[in-house]
Formats: C-alpha cells, sequence, structure tokens
C-alpha cells in the first residue's frame, strides 16, 4: 500500500546536501510525492525532479508571497503542459506576511490569472491561503473562496477543482471549500495543536489530503528538525486518532483522493511500507 504526500517541497535548498538520501528513504517506505514549485524557477526544478522519479509528480506555480511584477506568464505555459506536472501551485493569497492592502490586491489578480491558466490547462489547483494577523482586516480564505466562486459561476461548467494546502480557516470556510468540489490538505500541524480537531473531525475523509509541506512544519515526534515526505505517516497516524478509524483506512481513501484530484490513474508498483 502506499501513501500520498500531496504537498512537499524536495527541491528546495534544505535538500541540496542529501536529496537523494531523502527521496529514498520516503520511497522505500512507500511514500509517493507531489513537488510543489513556488516560482519560476523552483517549479522548473519541481519538473525535474518528477522527471527523475517514477514516484513523484510536479506542479508549477507561483507562491503569493514570491509575486513580481515582471514575471513571465509564457514560461509557466511551457511548463504546464510537460507530462509529469498535474496541476498548478502553490498559488493564492497570504495576507499574514503581506498586509498592504496594495500588495493583496496584487496578489488577486495573480491569483486570477493563475486560475485561468488551471482552466486552460484543466489542471486543479493547489492553493496556499493565508489570513492576516488576529485583529487586522483582511480574510485571505473568504476573498479566495469568493474569487474561485465568482470564476466558476462565470464560466458554466468550469472543471476548476483543487485543494487548500495546509488548512488553518474556519469550520465555515471549509464547508465552502467542500462546496467549491474542493478538498483540504493537513500537516504536521494537527500533530502538535488541538486548534483544528473539531475541524477534522468535521471534514468528510473522502476530502482530504495528506501532506507534509517539507522541509517545514514537522510533525511530532520530530518538531523542530528538518521535515521529510517520509514523516507523512505521522499525520495520517494523527487523523486516524482524530477520526477514529484504523490507519490504513486513513491512507487508502486519502491516497485515493490524492490519485483522483490529480489525475493520477496509475502508480508504479510501490516498495514495503513501514505501517
Amino acid at each position: 500500500m502506499s501513501i500520498f504526500d500531496s504537498h512537499c517541497h524536495p527541491h528546495f535548498p534544505q535538500y541540496d546536501k542529501d536529496r537523494g538520501e531523502v527521496i529514498k528513504r520516503a520511497l522505500d517506505q512507500g511514500v509517493f510525492m507531489i513537488c510543489v514549485g513556488t516560482d519560476l524557477e523552483m517549479s522548473k526544478k519541481a519538473v525535474e525532479l518528477a522527471n527523475k522519479y517514477d514516484h513523484i509528480w510536479a506542479t508549477v506555480g507561483l507562491h503569493p508571497n514570491e509575486i513580481d511584477l515582471t514575471y513571465d506568464t509564457m514560461m509557466y505555459h511551457k511548463l504546464v503542459g510537460q507530462r509529469r506536472v498535474v496541476a498548478i501551485g502553490e498559488i493564492g493569497l497570504d495576507y499574514y506576511r503581506t498586509p498592504e492592502a496594495e500588495k493583496q490586491e496584487r496578489q488577486k489578480e495573480v491569483f486570477k490569472q493563475f486560475l485561468d491558466l488551471a482552466i486552460q490547462y484543466d489542471k486543479p489547483v493547489v492553493i496556499h491561503c493565508r489570513d492576516a494577523q488576529k485583529g487586522s482586516e483582511g480574510l485571505a480564505h473568504r476573498d479566495a473562496i469568493e474569487i474561485i466562486k465568482n470564476l466558476k459561476l462565470k464560466i458554466k461548467n468550469s472543471p476548476l477543482c483543487g485543494v487548500a494546502h495546509s488548512f488553518t480557516g474556519t469550520k465555515e470556510e471549509a464547508e465552502m471549500y467542500i462546496n467549491l468540489d474542493f478538498y483540504l490538505g493537513f500537516n504536521g500541524i494537527i500533530t502538535f495543536t488541538r486548534q483544528y480537531d473539531e475541524i477534522i473531525k468535521y471534514v468528510p475523509l473522502d476530502k482530504i489530503l495528506l501532506e507534509t509541506d517539507a522541509p517545514y512544519l514537522a510533525p511530532e515526534p520530530y518538531r523542530g528538525q528538518r521535515n521529510e515526505p517520509m514523516y507523512v505517516i505521522e499525520v495520517a497516524k494523527k487523523l486516524a486518532e482524530l477520526k477514529k478509524k484504523p490507519l490504513e483506512k486513513i491512507i487508502e481513501q486519502t491516497t485515493r483522493n490524492c490519485k483522483k484530484l490529480f489525475k493520477i490513474w496509475g502508480t508504479p508498483p510501490s516498495p514495503p511500507r513501514f505501517f
């Protein structure tokens, strides 16, 4: 049985000294990966890595905190059409690190452009959304949901779908995403805070993806260390605990969800697993 880390960055500089070993450790445990791009350079590297390993797929995108007025949309067009690219992302809105209203408006513009790209190529999207600090104006999730909703209303029978990665929104926002045919991604955060327990219990298992966001957000018992894709099993264990379901059921369903969303109809034989 395989398990999917639906959102990780093994192409990032944090792995330059031991990338091969990190990937081998994950693959030896049956962990397949979606390698997520965050700007043009990192998107290219994600594709290169996916082309090298049968158990890795890539996404291409522009993180909202990496927005550059001079970014080249045509270069993304060239990347999106490649065989191992399964989604557009990560894209979205980040009001936590970008509190300026003018820059938030720019994020919205770029977000819409990449959503259009996803529709054009019939690809799902990987959304990064982070609200402003407590007490500040600006609700990133609500704005992102409104943009997606309006786009789907504008385009009849729009195929637009995706995942709200590292979801830390409210129960109401979770429901809104689900109603828009989106999945919710949960990572190591759920292993060291109880803040999202009730949301996880509420969200149907067939709308959940497992992720690590490696090299960030290492789960317990690895908190404070560099995260790795193989640690996705710890997220699965916590999900099983909260959902009161067998671990095998969690892995089976979330793997099915990931393959369905990213249209990965066939996968290579998985190595022996440790769970």
